[in-house]
């Protein structure tokens, strides 16, 4: 809890990320380095005791990429874990590991979590570890967050003994669509040793678009809902050349595309803002047929329950409305997804101290928006009051970030457990 004693002079957090290409000044890695150097690492030494341990095990899990909550990265861990003082739960349903490090002083138990599964895409970056599985590729950074999560394992095992309470590390399988997050929830991951209930969750996500050693953060929302639609509009097929014969699904879903904008740019707040996004139209099969229907399939985002309520209501009304005119029927199948990740306020100012303490007091940003993308560790912070963190991933020279980029995010992570 004193972590953010150990840079002093108190906090100058920034609300704005650097130039476009700007990556961290010489001046800002020596603060850095210094940062570490009073957390209690020769940072001369770090790429042989933190960096090469958590960067061999990362090239491991981009070559050896999983998609499904289950397989490879379960395996991976289970071995990196092996011989620290942790108690280990698995899961039934899933590959998900629990495993608690108990300290030796009383005190909280806070819940650091990381997800493991890949994206199923193929990968053409042709580096020398890129993924050998096919069709399966680490493109959104978990292959960082169950390495430096390991990491942080081994250097808070390290320091059992200083340790008031309990640490338990959260390894989650199928982030990307399977909600492998409520899946442990249910299988009791909050009940893992009664003796002191969780009592805070953190996590820390890769960020491709914040500059490599930067990190980010916010209280309150930080990553939207994100829910998908499919709305089918049924009308009647005939010949192209008499189209008054038929009733052409074509135009009007045409016209949903359209009404679906203007719901959200005139029935939506912009100060609770939400995206209603069309990915797919699917209809016809020649030239010269009218089809039978027309399918539209998208996503919906937003950053508060009441504007997602609103554009679930909108788009019911908005589709059916303009079918109804047209005479035909319109099918809404509205599919809910994650819900909105919130931060505690109090869990994301001490995030905050935490990561001032390990990577300076430049180099940490308070995010002005959340981030419309969606996580399933929403569910955990339902549950227990927490914070999400994003890490800058955006490198170079990438020589330099070996060492520190990997010391940063697996001390971070440390710091908020320890």
């Amino acid at each position: 809890a004193n972590l953010g004693d150990l840079l002093q002079g108190g906090s100058r957090i920034q609300a704005a990320w650097p130039a476009e290409d700007q990556l961290l000044a010489f001046s800002q890695r020596i603060e850095l380095q210094r940062a570490l150097t009073r957390l209690g690492y020769d940072v001369g030494k770090a790429d042989g005791r933190i960096g090469s341990r958590t960067r061999e095990a990362l090239r491991d899990f981009q070559e050896r990429a999983g998609l499904r909550p289950d397989g490879y990265p379960n395996r991976r861990v289970l071995e990196a874990l092996d011989g620290l003082p942790l108690d280990i739960t698995l899961h039934d349903n899933t590959s998900g590991i629990a495993a608690m490090l108990t300290g030796g002083k009383p005190g909280p138990t806070v819940l650091l979590r990381a997800d493991m599964d890949a994206l199923p895409m193929p990968e053409d970056t042709g580096l020398d570890f890129k993924s050998n599985v096919e069709n399966a590729m680490h493109a959104c950074g978990h292959d960082t967050h169950t390495s430096m999560l390991m990491g942080a394992a081994r250097i808070l095992s390290s320091r059992q003994a200083d340790i008031p309470g309990r640490v338990l590390f959260m390894f989650q399988p199928g982030e990307e669509g399977y909600n492998g997050a409520s899946e442990m929830l249910a299988e009791g991951l909050l009940d893992v040793g009664t003796d002191s209930p969780v009592t805070g969750a953190f996590a820390i996500h890769a960020a491709s678009n914040i500059p490599g050693g930067f990190l980010g953060l916010k209280p309150g929302t930080i990553m939207a809902s994100s829910d998908t639609m499919t709305i089918t509009v049924k009308g009647r097929g005939g010949h192209a050349s008499a189209p008054h014969f038929t009733m052409d699904p074509v135009p009007v879903a045409c016209e949903i595309v359209q009404a679906l904008q203007t719901l959200v740019t005139r029935r939506i707040d912009v100060f609770d803002p939400g995206v209603i996004t069309v990915t797919q139209i699917h209809t016809g099969t020649t030239s010269n047929v009218i089809p039978e229907t027309a399918m539209i399939n998208g996503t919906m985002r937003a950053v508060s329950e009441r504007t997602r309520t609103l554009i679930h209501d909108g788009i019911r009304r908005v589709a059916e409305g303009i079918g109804a005119a047209h005479g035909m029927d319109v099918d809404v199948q509205l599919n809910l997804g994650y819900d909105v990740t919130v931060n505690d306020a109090e869990f994301a100012s001490f995030a905050a101290d935490v990561a001032t303490a390990v990577s300076g007091d430049r180099n940490v940003r308070m995010m002005e928006n959340p981030v419309m993308g969606a996580e399933d560790f929403s569910y955990v912070l339902q549950q227990r009051p927490g914070a999400m963190i994003f890490l800058g991933e955006r490198l170079r020279p990438r020589q330099w970030v070996g060492v520190v980029l990997v010391i940063v995010a697996v001390t971070a992570i440390a710091g908020l457990g320890g």
